[in-house]
């Protein structure tokens, strides 16, 4: 008759393999996960009712899968900068889908500290351009494993008039 293994003994041995399983049951997980991330662009941007000294804007985004699964998402993070400096920030527990291959609007309610909107009057008022670099990076919250980061640039064409008549004729219609 075998000799009996001990308990100890399997419980021990039993380990590796538990970890080994674990690992392969988390690599296929990682299999269905997005490949690229949603690429984010700004397509409009509407004044707010602001509080005290704040600014505030609805910023519209238009995200764009470009994967074969849908990013579903619960919460919305977004950072703007403009010429290097940040602007404002925004939050929107809005819920939703990007279809596979597909797009969304997303509208994000953004806050502007009276400090960053100073700083960037005076940037506009010393010089004469009416179009200005932008970055944008932030998340789309989503009910499993996190969310989804994104980061884009481009140029903002601010309204004509915005800073009243320019002195060369470059704000005048």
């Amino acid at each position: 008759m075998p000799k009996p293994v001990p308990a100890r003994l399997v419980a021990l041995a039993a380990r590796p393999l538990a970890l080994a399983a674990l690992l392969f049951a988390l690599a296929g997980c990682a299999g269905f996960g997005l490949h690229d991330s949603p690429n984010v662009d700004v397509v409009g941007m509407e004044p707010m009712p602001g509080e005290g000294m704040e600014t505030r804007f609805a910023l519209k985004l238009r995200v764009q899968n470009p994967n074969e699964t849908p990013i579903e998402f619960d919460g919305v993070f977004v950072e703007l900068d403009v010429r290097g400096s940040k602007l404002a920030s925004g939050v929107s527990d809005s819920k939703g889908v990007v279809p596979r291959f597909g797009e969304a609007v997303i509208t994000v309610p953004m806050s502007v500290p009276l400090g960053a909107m100073i700083r960037q009057v005076l940037d506009l008022a010393s010089g004469e351009r009416i179009r200005s670099d932008y970055r944008i990076r932030g998340k789309l919250s989503g009910p499993a494993f996190g969310g989804h980061r994104f980061e884009s640039s481009g140029q903002l064409q601010l309204p004509e008039g915005l800073l009243g008549p320019s002195r060369h004729g470059l704000l005048d219609p």
